[in-house]
């Protein structure tokens, strides 16, 4: 039997064992497909996939599966582009001032000297990140000159796309953020994400708190002009609310973490992700 649903992982987490487990209980047939067992033939036909989701979480991996997937003729959630634009962090920021989406102001520098720079004409604190990364890896908040000299310099060696200096300014907020999870038009469920341990970065990877948090039309609206900016179907966009200009986008996640939303909402988020799968048009 051919499968409504084929789940494209690479390691296997909470969200792609409860995404089977969802299916199970719908009745909606889905194949789990180990990205790193894949080949495909480009000049074929190929087999049957049904919607594929994708849930592959290196970045390279992603979108090139996704390419070669689409390029085949399959329905891949979420496409290309939103693997290619909510994967980068300066892309995504372009594409939501765009939009008209409010976001955290930021620079971007090509080279050491020039992100030095523009950091001595701008001030401190900033928030130096890397465009492609997840998890709050290679985070850093950049306090003064001799931090930021330190830093940057370490980055120079690394892989060139470390070497793109995203500066990002400090929101001043309160000790959380927001994440909110899209099917289709519509938040299904939000979370805080409290910082932990005293940590300004909010990531549940480095010991943040979850609780609910209520949607409102604002941030509904303004997170259905996110996901459109990146031509997204399924996604997490991550909100702040800035002392200064409310609430503001920071970033869209293409293959979200949910875990934690589904543990303090009590929302069955992988069945509404299955639903929107088998009936999304091909």
């Amino acid at each position: 039997m051919n499968p409504d649903v084929t789940i494209l992982y690479d390691s296997v987490r909470w969200e792609e064992k409860a995404l089977l487990e969802a299916g199970k209980k719908k009745d909606i047939n889905i194949q789990m497909l180990d990205c790193k067992k894949l080949s495909l033939d480009l000049e074929k036909k190929p087999e049957e996939y049904g919607t594929v989701i994708q849930r592959c979480v290196s970045y390279y991996r992603n979108i090139h599966s996704t390419a070669a997937l689409e390029g085949l003729g399959v329905k891949v959630i979420n496409c290309l582009n939103t693997g290619v634009f909510a994967g980068n962090k300066l892309f995504t920021h372009m594409l939501l001032k765009k939009y008209g989406v409010p976001t955290p102001d930021a620079t971007v520098a090509f080279s050491k000297d020039s992100a030095l720079q523009a950091l001595e004409t701008q001030g401190f604190p900033k928030v130096i990140k890397p465009t492609v990364g997840s998890w709050g890896r290679l985070i850093s908040k950049l306090n003064d000159m001799d931090s930021a000299e330190s830093i940057i310099e370490s980055r120079e060696t690394m892989y060139p796309i470390y070497q793109i200096h995203y500066l990002e300014e400090f929101v001043k907020r309160p000790p959380r953020d927001i994440r909110a999870i899209m099917v289709g038009d519509k938040i299904v469920a939000a979370i805080y994400r409290t910082s932990g341990n005293g940590n300004w970065k909010t990531n549940m990877a480095l010991g943040g708190v979850a609780e609910p948090c209520k949607v409102t039309p604002e941030m509904e609206e303004m997170c259905i002009k996110a996901k459109k900016a990146v031509q997204g179907d399924i996604v997490g966009v991550d909100l702040m609310e800035s002392d200064e200009k409310g609430l503001v986008v920071h970033e869209v996640n293409n293959t979200t973490e949910y875990k934690n939303t589904v543990r303090v909402c009590e929302t069955d988020i992988p069945s509404l992700m299955l639903d929107y799968a088998i009936n999304i048009e091909k």
